[in-house]
């Protein structure tokens, strides 16, 4: 089921690539969040995905807002891949996928006949009250950092 604009968003924690926890209830009431789901570290297209959040930290941390990426890779598998690609936001590991189904984005996809699952690219902002206020699902990674600074940005204004 895809989560819908004015909806609460999930609350969940997930541990790091440091496996430390990330709980989403500690940010409500002070941040801003966004929540991107990929679908495999370290793949072209992921590793522009995830390079191009953690290119804008800064321009996000401004605006009060924190950026996660989340995939079902472990992790171990994230740490190095943020080693290894100097990746400076959080990365959490959803290995069972309960999260991934909770926001919509495990979805089936039809691969030479056969119907496949996986993450379908996707994005959420939720607001400090931890309200959805955009819900992004199948999006390009091509520029897609800074249309997402761009809607964040308006959340404050």
């Amino acid at each position: 089921m895809l989560l819908k604009v004015g909806e609460k968003a999930p609350l969940f924690a997930l541990p790091d690539a440091d496996m430390a926890s990330v709980d989403l209830a500690l940010f409500q009431g002070k941040k801003h969040l966004v929540l991107f789901f990929y679908p495999k570290d370290g793949t072209p297209y992921c590793t522009r995905e995830v390079t191009d959040f953690s290119d804008h930290d800064g321009d996000f941390s401004r605006q009060d807002c924190l950026l996660f990426g989340i995939s079902r890779d472990d992790c171990l598998k994230h740490a190095e891949f943020r080693d290894k690609e100097g990746i400076g936001i959080e990365l959490l590991s959803d290995t069972d996928g309960a999260v991934c189904k909770r926001y919509g984005v495990w979805q089936a996809r039809e691969v030479d006949g056969h119907k496949k699952y996986g993450i379908a690219r996707s994005t959420f902002i939720i607001d400090r009250e931890g309200t959805i206020r955009h819900a992004l699902y199948n999006v390009n990674y091509k520029g897609h950092a800074l249309d997402v600074l761009r809607l964040v940005k308006e959340l404050n204004s």
